[in-house]
């Protein structure tokens, strides 16, 4: 469960891009006071910027097609905020902001949603301190206008993350113990990670009707897979236009594919098929999860590049 701030209901929206200038302001205000309107003001513009980085890196990350437009969806809003805070600063004090940005790195695209959370629950809660020390109305304004969009996106983060949260991930190399049966028919990307190690690898798939992995060749290493669910046709040989032997494959039935032959297996069943695959050493990345046959083929194009 997630802590989401409480939403001011205010009907003032900063019109972005829009130049905001007082110019009696800072003459009939305390000069203490002015100096402490704009560090709250800069404060917000280095907590924009970076969280405009960290929402970048974690676009990229995004697991899917839906996270990935939840997160740039905030990146703009947040660029939105950015604008304001700064033609506010520069407004005010003639000059323009010099801060810098502070880099905010994650281990796993878990990780780096709890960090954009954690980052949009401590902008709130500075953005409300400098709205309720603030006495001028147009910058009260901004203040409540970023407040608002700090309190959508911990929303919008805490949700991504219990999603995230819910699904499978991988936990090599630490010791680890699982229904392995379980969890392969649970599963329905057609390739995530479920333990990657040094030496040693497990993933597990689900293959559409009528799809298959894919024609490949693993030069230096071995494969496992045992099925589960659905039945299929294997394939092997020593050369891709060449695949003199072949087999069918159902429930509980288990394939040795050795380092160096090119395989391939098809789903011909009228259901998923389900597997668990053993790469040793490991194949694909730490983490990976593809939720398509398409995003798999895709994030290999791009390796191997």
């Amino acid at each position: 469960m997630y802590y989401v701030p409480k939403m001011y209901s205010y009907p003032y929206y900063a019109n972005v891009g829009t130049s905001m200038y007082y110019p009696d302001y800072m003459s009939r205000t305390h000069k203490g006071n002015d100096q402490q309107i704009c560090e709250a003001i800069l404060g917000g513009i280095k907590r924009g910027a970076s969280a405009i980085e960290l929402y970048r890196q974690l676009a990229n990350a995004a697991p899917n097609q839906k996270h990935k437009n939840a997160i740039l969806h905030a990146l703009e809003g947040k660029k939105a905020h950015l604008m304001q805070f700064t033609n506010l600063y520069i407004n005010l004090t003639g000059t323009q902001p010099v801060y810098q940005i502070d880099q905010v790195p994650f281990h796993s695209y878990r990780d780096g949603l709890q960090k954009a959370y954690e980052a949009e629950v401590e902008g709130y809660e500075e953005c409300q301190k400098s709205y309720l020390l603030i006495q001028h109305p147009q910058v009260r304004h901004v203040f409540l206008w970023a407040l608002t969009g700090e309190q959508e996106n911990a929303a919008r983060f805490g949700f991504l993350n219990e999603e995230v949260s819910n699904r499978l991930t991988d936990y090599g190399p630490e010791p680890f113990v699982v229904d392995i049966e379980e969890v392969t028919k649970q599963n329905n990307t057609f390739r995530t990670a479920l333990w990657t190690g040094d030496h040693l690898q497990l993933t597990v798939m689900s293959i559409n009707v009528g799809e298959d992995i894919g024609l490949e060749i693993h030069p230096t290493l071995d494969q496992f897979i045992r099925i589960e669910q659905g039945e299929g046709v294997v394939q092997m040989g020593d050369s891709k236009d060449r695949l003199d032997f072949e087999k069918k494959v159902y429930d509980d039935y288990a394939i040795i594919i050795p380092a160096g032959k090119w395989h391939n297996l098809t789903n011909t069943g009228d259901k998923p098929l389900k597997l668990y695959s053993i790469y040793a050493p490991p194949q694909h990345p730490y983490g990976t999860i593809h939720e398509t046959k398409a995003i798999a083929m895709a994030a290999e194009d791009d390796h191997d590049h």
